[in-house]
């Protein structure tokens, strides 16, 4: 079985984070405590499940942002690349990953702010891409990442652009919507009250 090209977003800039949480570090580098208990970066805990990963694996950062070393060592870290985007848009750095890696079967999208997916979610999400064009968890009747896509998909992909990301996508007929019972597909870190682990009940 082939897997697709794992893609973690990471380029934001955190603003409502910032807002409510002032001064101080990008909330991808806030430590939180992960689904091992252990204490460490959000993205770090988002990068986790792509340890043992059979296929690629690509960090999108911001180019000249203030945590980019930070992150890239923690990247390298966890045996993951990285590229460096000039855009923090979502949509610009989907576009940018699927061009870089535009020879892949597919391409499954995780956000660097979602510390609490457990590592099956993964392969559950990419064996719905078997038969499926589009396939991303449902958690309760809610709709989460990681989002998968297959090479099908790379058109519709490489269009995107600014802060607009692939959720146009998704409302096209062939999408597997994968019900899983993983709480920490639809809980991300958006403010720091976050930090204190919704995703891990």
């Amino acid at each position: 079985m082939k897997y697709p090209c794992a893609v973690v977003l990471a380029a934001g800039y955190g603003r409502r984070f910032r807002a409510q949480g002032g001064a101080g570090p990008h909330k991808l580098l806030m430590p939180c405590t992960g689904l091992d208990g252990s204490l460490r970066p959000v993205v770090e805990h988002a990068l986790a499940p792509l340890d043992d990963w059979p296929g690629e694996r690509l960090l999108i950062i911001r180019q000249g942002s203030d945590e980019r070393e930070r992150l890239s060592e923690l990247a390298r870290r966890h045996g993951v690349e990285t590229l460096a985007v000039p855009s923090a848009g979502m949509g610009d750095s989907l576009s940018a990953a699927v061009r870089a890696r535009a020879q892949a079967c597919g391409w499954l999208v995780l956000l660097g702010d979602m510390p609490w997916i457990r590592p099956q979610t993964l392969h559950q999400v990419v064996a719905a891409l078997a038969q499926h064009s589009l396939a991303a968890p449902l958690y309760q009747g809610r709709r989460g990442h990681p989002v998968g896509f297959a090479a099908d998909q790379r058109a519709g992909l490489e269009q995107l652009s600014g802060d607009v990301g692939a959720r146009q996508l998704l409302s096209q007929p062939d999408v597997a919507w994968v019900e899983v019972s993983d709480p920490g597909v639809v809980h991300d870190v958006d403010i720091p009250a976050d930090l204190e682990g919704a995703g891990r009940r």
